[in-house]
């Protein structure tokens, strides 16, 4: 049997929200063992001067927890 947990992570890019989501995959990777999948669930973009700036996700990471 095993036993999951999510924890919520917002990451940025300024180049796209999918660099933006396999950023945050990336980073949540170093730090939690057994990250099984993740969804998304809000998209932003900060605008500067009528241009957009950056690309942020907030997303669920599912990781599995050791015995």
């Amino acid at each position: 049997m095993s036993v999951a947990r999510v924890t919520e992570i917002t990451a940025s890019s300024t180049v796209s929200f999918e660099d933006a989501v396999t950023q945050g995959i990336a980073r949540a990777d170093k730090t939690l063992r057994h990250v099984e999948g993740a969804w998304i669930q809000d998209q932003k973009v900060i605008v500067r001067d009528g241009a957009i700036t950056e690309y942020r996700v907030n997303m669920k990471v599912t990781f599995v927890l050791a015995d």
